[in-house]
């Protein structure tokens, strides 16, 4: 039992299952907004979350496999599971075919659950989209845009699941939204490789341009963050309990970039795990709710 424990640990450290929180509360926000003037049941909740959570761990596998030469030269990754020899590159493709399958499959699952065949349609240049962020580095500074228009598919992508016919600017802005919210906090923590980035030909704006300028960056990405939410908002109709929630992010965000400066790195983790776990949940906890309230109070 303590083996298998190991097991899933392991694992579990390789693909970030718990970062998903980062994602997929905005996905679940998408579904609710989508859904209106009724709630998404249950059915459809699970799906979305079940092809999020293989999404993001096909994604997160491949781009493991294809930096593990990286990863193994640098000392901060060296210990991952992958180049420290305690998974296998065999295992590693096995589970990342057994991921996309389950995001195809789970994809599926929408044609026969509910007739909607596009998320089927879109189930692979989704994932082809995904895994194209793992060789930006080899020739783009500006990757960190790529990953955060990546995860910010989810929004979108729930939407279509739920109510194709109804896609529009909401949905659009919540991309915008957590796209420059991605990239802005994706910048911060590539600060911590900037030396090793350009020691091995690796493209990154802190490689490129230096920590500073990334910072400044991540502030300004950030800041259009907060913007796009208040219009996604404004967009949707939502109401007090929503905009609280923005307030709070902006908050949160405000405190993530004062933990980290130039001369000082070593909270990087902090504002990138604890501080941005909370914005997600933060803001799609209290989307949901306005939704909720809002859909309760005129049925």
């Amino acid at each position: 039992m303590s083996r298998m424990a190991a097991q899933v640990r392991t694992w579990g450290e390789m693909v970030k299952f718990s970062h998903s929180v980062f994602a997929l509360p905005f996905a679940l926000l998408a579904t609710f907004l989508a859904a209106r003037p009724g709630l998404p049941d249950a059915p459809l909740l699970g799906l979305i979350v079940a092809c999020m959570v293989a999404a993001r761990s096909a994604a997160m596998t491949f781009n493991r496999i294809v930096d593990v030469r990286y990863d193994a030269l640098n000392p901060r990754t060296a210990g991952r599971p992958l180049p420290a020899g305690r998974i296998s590159r065999r295992a590693a493709w096995v589970f990342f075919l057994v991921a996309a399958a389950a995001f195809v499959a789970g994809c599926g699952g929408f044609w026969w659950l509910r007739g909607n065949v596009w998320p089927l349609v879109l189930s692979l240049p989704v994932l082809g989209l995904l895994c194209l962020y793992s060789y930006t580095k080899r020739f783009t500074a500006f990757s960190h845009i790529v990953l955060g228009a990546g995860i910010a598919l989810s929004p979108v992508a729930a939407w279509i699941a739920t109510n194709p016919a109804t896609l529009g600017a909401p949905a659009w802005l919540l991309l915008a939204a957590v796209t420059f919210w991605i990239a802005g906090f994706d910048l911060i923590y590539a600060c911590q490789d900037a030396g090793f980035d350009r020691s091995v030909g690796l493209e990154s704006v802190p490689a490129r341009f230096g920590i500073p300028t990334a910072l400044w960056l991540a502030r300004a990405f950030h800041a259009v963050t907060v913007t796009t939410l208040v219009a996604v908002g404004m967009a949707a109709g939502l109401h007090t309990p929503y905009f609280v929630g923005v307030g709070c992010v902006a908050a949160l965000l405000i405190v993530e970039n004062a933990l980290v400066r130039p001369d000082d790195l070593s909270r990087v983790n902090l504002a990138f795990f604890t501080v941005n776990g909370i914005v997600g949940i933060v803001l799609g906890g209290l989307g949901v709710l306005d939704v909720w309230l809002h859909v309760a109070k005129t049925s």
